[in-house]
């Protein structure tokens, strides 16, 4: 049975909680970890709108790309419109989480999802790493744990050390690899051997176990391996491994520029980015200035302006900018073009309905349908 930690933890190695801002507030954020999944909704924000669909549809877990509780509440009642969701979810049991700027930052993330929409290529971070909240580069985030078992252990041993987080590798779960060999050990008197006699060396058969483990799983793997094994003093051997997900530090960071193949004025970029999210598209800047490097940042993204200017593109594609931004633009001699936080942001919602959805083939998983962007566009009638 699945469980909302099962669900959060796939949500972790999906979009680590490293890659999310610092200011952020990400992970499993309310509700509780070990009740049962039955169906998965996904939505850009928790309102009255999503939380009445995700009750009425019967999830157990709303993933929320915007957090809920981003903002310190003193009180949480049903008569206050900001925090009535909540408080009707508490009582249908659903629990919320929320994946936000890691969900952005991440491979094939929403950034990317944006890039791949335009056919950019040649993409790359728009601020590269280090960011988020472990900005020590030497910080290990894997391990690999070995421990000496007779095999008569083995399958307590790993049991134990599947069940406390060790041994997922990707997709894959209880990966492990065991080579035999010989032991030795000499028991003083103050020893009682599982194996063997004190007093005199011993030498047994035995297997080197080896399963990689995540640091923050570390400290219970290492104690369920103890209670799962039959000597007094077990051999464990921690290694730090390479962080693979560094291999991926070209493609995951903040924001995103690359470059579209052919060369095109900024009003025609416009109009791709308005077929590409049907959405309705603002423009900042010359419409006839040439267009090729292209910087994204999905949502309110007009933060990224400067570093869309240092990396050399000639206009940044957002959902949102202040009216002071649109002037920072001109004055900067790059294009900016918008179209909307819903628009931007709302494909990835629905992706991410998908990858849940082959993750836990078996759970019932769908994006809000009931959402909607609440801008509208109201165009004057011809006099």
């Amino acid at each position: 049975m699945t469980t909302v930690a099962d669900v959060a933890e796939w949500l972790e190695r999906f979009a680590p909680a490293r890659l999310a801002e610092p200011w952020d507030n990400v992970g499993l954020l309310w509700g509780d970890p070990c009740a049962l999944v039955q169906g998965v909704m996904t939505c850009l924000t928790v309102t009255a709108v999503t939380a009445a669909e995700a009750i009425e549809e019967g999830a157990s877990l709303i993933v929320s790309h915007h957090p809920v509780l981003f903002r310190e509440v003193k009180r949480v009642r049903a008569d206050f419109p900001e925090t009535a969701p909540l408080w009707k979810l508490a009582r249908a049991g659903v629990a919320v989480a929320s994946p936000h700027t890691a969900f952005d930052n991440t491979h094939e993330g929403i950034n990317d999802l944006l890039c791949h929409r335009l056919g950019l290529i040649d993409v790359s971070p728009l601020r590269p790493a280090p960011f988020g909240r472990d900005r020590r580069a030497d910080a290990p985030q894997l391990f690999k744990v070995v421990v000496f078992t007779p095999a008569s252990d083995l399958e307590a041993v790993l049991t134990a050390a599947f069940q406390a987080g060790a041994g997922r590798i990707g997709a894959y779960e209880e990966c492990s690899f065991a080579i035999p060999g010989e032991g030795t050990f000499f028991g003083t008197e103050a020893t009682n051997p599982a194996v063997g006699q004190r007093g005199r060396r011993e030498t047994v058969h035995e297997l080197r176990l080896e399963a990689v483990c995540p640091a923050d799983k570390l400290a219970g793997v290492l104690a369920a391996i103890r209670a799962g094994h039959s000597y007094e003093e077990p051999a464990i051997d921690v290694y730090p491994l390479y962080d693979r997900s560094s291999d991926d530090a070209p493609k995951m960071g903040t924001g995103r520029v690359g470059r579209i193949q052919e060369p095109r004025s900024l009003e025609g970029f416009a109009r791709l980015v308005a077929r590409a999210f049907a959405a309705r598209v603002e423009l900042v800047g010359d419409p006839r200035r040439s267009v090729q490097r292209v910087a994204v940042a999905c949502g309110a993204g007009d933060d990224f302006l400067k570093d869309a200017a240092r990396a050399g593109a000639d206009v940044l594609f957002t959902g949102e900018a202040r009216f002071h931004r649109a002037l920072e633009a001109e004055a900067l001699g790059i294009g900016l073009v918008l179209a909307g936080h819903h628009a931007t942001e709302r494909p990835g919602v629905e992706e991410l309905a998908r990858s849940i959805a082959r993750a836990f083939p078996y759970l019932k998983v769908w994006p809000s349908e009931r959402e909607h962007d609440p801008i509208r566009l109201i165009v004057a009638e011809p006099s």
